[in-house]
């Protein structure tokens, strides 16, 4: 199974996503995480994204979807990906339906974490208090503030876009962790018993 984790930045997506690939064996794919890595290697793809990402903008779709492509015709990726922080534009989900087209493969399933702003805000706050200081330097409020208004600007449409295709259900992600990952895997088994005839499960 191929699905998304969809949502505003911080609010949950990459921790349900691990814990959907311990738990099913699907491959987690975060741009953010794989970005990252790429600027603390000091990489020349690291060095074109750190000042864009730092500003909370979004990185050019030719870098991402480069990226992702390669990274899922890796053999762990068999059983299927969690698409995590990916796409994040309609452009990006039309390359990502293309891309995966090629393969004989589609997105099976996208799971909006709805949260509010203001609880994205004020989570980054408690961090920043318990860690006694930033410990990264795109984690602030007002970094997050702006990574927001692009997140409703430009992805938020992608919403639409997911729903006309009938593939999009949304869970309260401002729940605690364990309600919401019950949330998802309740949403997850729905889709397998609907989708289990075309063998993409």
């Amino acid at each position: 199974m191929n699905l998304v984790i969809f949502g505003p930045p911080g609010s949950g997506k990459g921790t349900q996503a691990k814990l959907l690939q311990e738990k099913n064996g699907w491959v987690q794919l975060s741009t953010g995480d794989m970005l990252r890595a790429a600027i603390a290697a000091g990489t020349e793809l690291g060095k074109r994204c750190q000042a864009v990402m730092a500003a909370g903008n979004l990185v050019s779709d030719d870098i991402v979807i480069g990226i992702i492509g390669e990274r899922y015709d890796q053999p762990d990726c068999a059983k299927g990906a969690i698409f995590d922080g990916f796409p994040r534009t309609i452009p990006q989900a039309e390359a990502l339906d293309g891309m995966l087209k090629q393969r004989d493969k589609k997105i099976d399933l996208v799971i909006e974490l709805k949260v509010a702003d203001e609880v994205l805000i004020e989570r980054v706050k408690a961090r920043i208090a318990q860690s006694g200081g930033v410990a990264r330097a795109d984690d602030n409020p007002e970094t997050l503030a702006n990574r927001l208004k692009v997140y409703h600007q430009n992805t938020a449409p992608l919403l639409e876009y997911y729903k006309k295709q009938g593939k999009l259900v949304t869970v309260d992600g401002m729940l605690p962790i364990v309600e919401v990952t019950k949330a998802i895997d309740d949403v997850i088994e729905k889709a397998g018993h609907k989708g289990c005839c075309c063998g993409c499960g």
